[in-house]
């Protein structure tokens, strides 16, 4: 069964990575200029930023590459690996954001709170646009044209998890509302001396980054751990399986997903020998059910229920 084009658009990430790339150079120097800690430790984070979109872009050109004989199911696991390796990212660049606040309490400065605004300013700005410029092409739904059955126009428009999508665009959120947070930071010291508020926003923003970077991470694992996709109940699918007129029973269900996109499905239909003339229809009617399910690569096994099967149990 042929897979369908997943391709996510690179265009949208590599801006992401340019827009990053860039600010994170007139963010240091900002820092600098305006003795503030938490936009000189925000340079650095967009500049991690900046590297793991720059994976994640190269990785996701691989993922869309057609299978091979060695690797049957393509590569679309590679940009798993992207989303995997961004979460790490994050989680490590606000660990050193809340060393260098902690530091910023030790050793207080003065802090210009004027170029503190105008960089947060310009912050949500490059930061907002990329973001949206991510999720206006996350929100294309995909065609699935996984089974020749459907006619050609019953083509299903789902919509589901890009992690590798989801994990930059966490980063550019992140970015936003830190942004925001430096923003009211900027003027709170402007009308008073909290100097100690820059290293508390700091400290706020990354406590954020790594709880959203970890619920992501977990995510992540689980497309990798092979779990059951979110939108899939196995339970329902199972009873309606069961339910197909012929089918005796059925076991050795499973069903993952390669990148929290495409997603495969395999059991073995057990049928009576009464019914073995209407194999066709009930392969059919299966094929039809994982396809409500949004399943885009069922395989199915049709055996006899004499038939002595070692996988029941599996």
């Amino acid at each position: 069964m042929e897979q369908k084009n997943t391709q996510k658009n690179p265009s949208a990430l590599s801006l992401a990575f340019w827009l990053n790339l860039v600010f994170s150079v007139v963010e240091l120097i900002g820092g600098i200029l305006t003795n503030s800690t938490a936009i000189a430790t925000d340079a650095l984070h967009d500049f991690t930023d900046a590297i793991a979109i720059g994976l994640a872009v190269w990785l996701e050109k691989i993922s869309v590459k057609k299978r091979t004989p060695n690797y049957s199911y393509g590569f679309k696991r590679f940009s798993m690996l992207s989303a995997l390796g961004m979460s790490i990212f994050l989680v490590s660049g606000a660990v050193l954001m809340i060393f260098n606040a902690i530091q910023s309490f030790i050793h207080q400065e003065e802090i210009h709170s004027i170029g503190m605004f105008w960089l947060a300013v310009a912050g949500i700005f490059v930061n907002g646009f990329a973001f949206l410029k991510i999720k206006n092409e996350g929100k294309k739904p995909a065609h699935n044209h996984a089974n020749p059955l459907q006619s050609q126009h019953q083509h299903q428009h789902v919509q589901k998890t890009n992690y590798n999508n989801k994990a930059i665009m966490l980063h550019l959120l992140e970015d936003v509302l830190g942004w925001i947070a430096v923003l009211v930071g900027a003027a709170i010291l402007h009308f008073t001396q909290w100097l100690w508020i820059d290293g508390a926003l700091a400290i706020a923003i990354a406590l954020f980054i790594i709880f959203n970077a970890s619920r992501n991470f977990i995510d992540t694992m689980s497309v990798l751990l092979q779990s059951v996709p979110e939108n899939v109940d196995i339970k329902e699918l199972s009873g309606q399986l069961r339910q197909i007129e012929g089918v005796e029973d059925i076991h050795d269900l499973h069903v993952w997903s390669l990148d929290g996109s495409y997603t495969i499905g395999s059991l073995h239909v057990v049928i009576d020998e009464t019914t073995k003339s209407h194999e066709k229809e009930i392969f059919d009617n299966v094929i039809r059910v994982m396809e409500k399910f949004q399943i885009d690569h069922p395989t199915i096994q049709i055996e006899n229920k004499h038939d002595d099967c070692k996988l029941t149990n599996c």
